[in-house]
């Protein structure tokens, strides 16, 4: 088959020497490389790597290439020569670009190496010619390189290329490195940059819902640097690569099993390959060869529509790969002049014989021998040919060739014909064709704007970049081949950002129409949170229920979100609820019981009046002071009535009525039983000799006695609700899931005075009756005054810590057990014992009974 080669260099350049006036041209030298070349008024070239598939089907295939000769051919990039040969006819033939001005190029093969790139780019400047050739006509001097698909080999010319100010175009180099205009002041290229590629990446990567992906980059600067910015990108999204592997095409074997067993062994189920489609083929071989499946490939433009791997046999592990690619264009006219190219016409051009050997199959330089199967002229025809070679009508790399040419030529004619006004008025170009300097062309590279014959706007920005727009394929099988099917589009928004637009139902997947998964661990539902896993990536995380009060109502949630003050988390921890309001309520079961004992003690209270009331003629009831006692059990039936200001959703109107209410009531109560206290010891004092203590406590003494102790109690509440009366609040302290509702004191001063005055009536009321306590008992009211009082303190003794201690509504109705057990202790040690002598024994029910001797004890 003769020479294989692994890489071509192209070089479209502007030669020229000039002695004695006269053009010159020299053949450079090549050092051993095939060339194509075609003389001009004006020369470009470019760099084009090009591989041979059969290279690379032993999987024990290890490339090493020489120093003169280079392996391996592929006809997509042949097509790429081709198509800049083909461009550079038609400008040639164009009467309105560079009229009367031809383009010649040059074509070398750089072996996909920067060291064989640097190589070729110095013989462009220096004009080395071969020694064992003559002199022949001249080219012009060096313009324009259009170079090169590998982003490392860009890289090597760029940086060779700007001291000489000579531009250089290149179509694939895709490396967010060659932006940077400080380096590389001349470098241009007609496909986007890594950085909008980077971007793209991690929008798919976030729009599909994947945190949890491996990767797999190039050993050169356009894996090295692709992966870098796509890591930068995915990392603010909170994306985690699981690993990095390294292949080229270079490494032995065993480098790429160490590849394929991390892959084996890593839990993801995405991987991104952001490699040249010659690197990445010798694990593509090796994955299908070991049956991994189940893996959703994410593809860089570098390898997504090559020819190549997208045969059946490495859709079996590689199908459903997405990935992003330049736009696709239709040239029909390529075709004419691609079936056109034979060895017959030229047997020396560079190349054609071993895209001879590739199309058709033999090598029209072997002779006819014994050992030859058919004959081979290299004059058959392609017109019938069925090669994807041929196939014109989604061209993506080699569009940008012709637009890398066409970007080229329209800022030469830019130069040329830009027309300098003469001092007598005429016009002329504004420089010779033989004048033109390398730097003009660069400034004219940087402001050429143009519309191309497909309606495509061509343009660079400050930085050499072309406007980004990728489209977006799916690998699929269809009838029997593998179809890179477009399935979306990611570009510039109105807005100044980046949109992505993608037809989810066009898309098949590994695993058919089912997006398929990729994470560490499982989106956490809602009513979790995500909760770090010690020496794990920031992507592999447990996930936690969120704690009491808070809540996480969307998947996926980092942390929990407090509920505002008033609200509790649900059962779920789902959404917030608002907390129940606790108060003490009728419709309770405590509720309904202490309203029931108000009640009955309000009715108790009303019967014994009524009692009284019957029987207030009889000497019981004249005994015991008729008017203190009706005035006391009035007291004791409000006291019972109370508990109705307590229960209930408190007000503001209820929290002023049921303190002041119940010190009122409580004061009026304790100030009867201590007139009754005091008529008793008066009523004892005044059977002693020489004691007229009885004619000085008289019914008006004793209304005055209530009055003012009443009074007093009556002004302590009025200036507690003047000052600071009470109010109702919302208390949120003392329980996480209900509001209690209760009547703040507004002054716990005033609250306490209360308290305290009725204490301080009770304890002067307890020593009185306790004085008068061995009273005869035919007499004995004292007694009963003093059990009484005897239950009252301990009752509100014990209410205290009671009070105190008590959660929400338990609080209040430990208040009011204390005032209607108070208010039955009085009622019973006081009344009952009158009713049962009225009732029950009337016959005790005398003058005579009641008023019998006293004891000669004294007090």
């Amino acid at each position: 088959m003769g020479q294989l080669r692994e890489s071509w260099l192209c070089v479209l350049s502007l030669l020229w020497s000039q002695a004695e006036g006269q053009l010159e041209c020299k053949q450079l030298g090549t050092f051993g490389m095939p060339s194509l070349s075609r003389r001009g008024d004006i020369t470009i070239g470019g760099i084009f790597p090009i591989f041979n598939k059969q290279d690379y089907m032993n999987p024990s295939y290890q490339a090493k290439p020489s120093p003169a000769k280079c392996i391996g051919f592929d006809l997509r990039a042949f097509r790429w020569t081709q198509m800049m040969i083909f461009a550079i006819d038609e400008i040639n033939n164009s009467n309105t670009l560079l009229p009367n001005i031809s383009l010649g190029y040059h074509i070398y093969d750089s072996c996909a190496s920067p060291t064989r790139t640097l190589q070729a780019t110095l013989t462009l400047l220096g004009g080395q010619e071969k020694e064992e050739e003559a002199p022949r006509s001249c080219y012009p001097p060096l313009s324009a390189v259009i170079a090169e698909s590998g982003s490392s080999q860009s890289i090597a010319v760029a940086g060779l290329l700007s001291p000489f100010h000579v531009p250089m175009v290149s179509y694939f180099s895709t490396c967010a490195c060659l932006s940077n205009k400080r380096k590389y002041p001349t470098f241009f290229r007609t496909i986007p940059s890594d950085d909008y590629q980077a971007k793209a990446l991690a929008f798919l990567v976030k729009r599909f819902g994947w945190t949890w992906i491996g990767a797999i980059q190039s050993d050169n600067d356009y894996g090295r640097n692709g992966i870098q910015s796509f890591s930068e990108e995915v990392q603010r999204m909170g994306v985690c690569l699981a690993f990095v592997g390294t292949v080229l095409r270079t490494y032995p074997r065993n480098k790429i099993l160490k590849v394929v067993e991390t892959i084996k062994q890593s839990d993801v189920k995405v991987i991104l390959a952001f490699v040249p489609e010659g690197d990445l083929y010798p694990l593509m071989q090796e994955v299908v060869l070991q049956n991994i499946t189940g893996i959703q490939w994410i593809a860089s433009e570098a390898w997504i529509t090559a020819a190549r791997p997208s045969t059946p046999e490495i859709f079996q592990s590689f199908g459903g790969a997405i990935g992003y690619v330049t736009r696709k264009m239709a040239i029909p006219k390529l075709r004419d002049f691609l079936v056109k190219i034979r060895p017959s016409l030229d047997p020396e051009v560079g190349f054609i014989n071993d895209f001879w050997e590739s199309i058709v199959g033999c090598d029209p330089r072997l002779k006819y021998g014994a050992g030859e199967s058919r004959a081979c002229t290299g004059n058959e025809t392609l017109d019938q040919s069925q090669n994807p070679f041929f196939n014109v009508t989604e061209l993506r790399v080699t569009y940008n060739v012709h637009k890398a040419v066409y970007a080229i030529a329209h800022s030469l004619h830019e130069l040329i014909f830009c027309k300098k006004q003469n001092p007598d008025g005429a016009t002329s170009p504004c420089v010779n064709v033989s004048q033109i300097e390398p730097q003009q062309v660069t400034n004219y590279l940087k402001k050429v704007h143009f519309i191309n014959s497909f309606g495509e706007m061509v343009f660079f920005d400050e930085n050499g970049n072309p406007p980004p727009s990728y489209d977006i394929v799916n690998w699929q099988l269809i009838g029997g081949r593998v179809q890179h099917v477009t399935v979306g589009h990611f570009g510039p928004a109105p807005n100044g950002s980046y949109e992505l637009q993608i037809k989810d139902n066009n898309i098949i997947w590994h695993t058919g129409k089912l997006v398929p998964e990729g994470f560490c661990s499982a989106i956490c539902p809602v009513g979790k949170r995500k909760a770090q896993i010690k020496g794990r990536p920031v992507c592999c995380f447990d996930c936690i229920p969120c704690a009491d009060g808070t809540i996480a109502n969307t998947t996926g949630a980092s942390d929990c979100t407090p509920c505002p003050e008033t609200y509790w988390s649900s059962d779920l921890k789902d959404r917030c609820i608002p907390k129940e309001m606790e108060f003490l309520s009728y419709r309770d079961t405590m509720g309904v019981t202490l309203t029931a004992l108000s009640l009955c003690g309000a009715c108790l209270a009303f019967v014994v009046m009524a009692v009284f009331a019957r029987f207030r003629d009889t000497p019981v009831v004249k005994a015991n002071n008729s008017e203190l006692s009706s005035l006391l059990l009035l007291s004791l039936l409000l006291c019972f009535l109370c508990p109705f200001t307590f229960i209930g959703r408190p007000t503001a109107s209820s929290c002023m009525l049921r303190h002041t209410a119940f010190g009122v009531t409580f004061a009026l109560c304790i100030s009867c039983v201590l007139g009754k206290t005091m008529v008793v010891v008066a009523a004892f004092r005044a059977n002693l000799p020489n004691n007229n203590m009885a004619r000085k406590f008289g019914p008006a003494q004793q209304r005055a006695i209530v009055c003012l102790c009443t009074a007093v109690q009556i002004l302590i509440c009025s200036l507690w609700l003047s000052l600071r009366p009470p109010f109702p609040e919302q208390n949120l302290r003392l329980s996480n899931k209900k509001i209690i509702l209760e009547c703040n004191p507004g002054s716990e001063t005033a609250f306490y005075a209360v308290l305290g005055y009725i204490g301080l009536l009770s304890a002067i009321c307890f020593m009185l009756a306790f004085l008068a306590r061995k009273l005869p008992d035919n007499f004995n009211e004292a007694k009963f005054i003093t059990f009484s009082m005897l239950i009252f303190c301990a009752v509100w003794l014990t209410f205290i810590p009671a009070y105190v201690s008590s959660p929400g509504k338990y609080t209040v109705a430990v208040e009011i057990f204390a005032i209607l057990s108070s208010t039955f202790g009085l009622l019973a040690c006081i009344f009952v014992p009158k009713c049962y002598i009225i009732l029950l024994k009337p016959e005790r029910n005398t003058r005579r009974h009641v008023m019998g001797k006293m004891s000669s004890k004294h007090l």
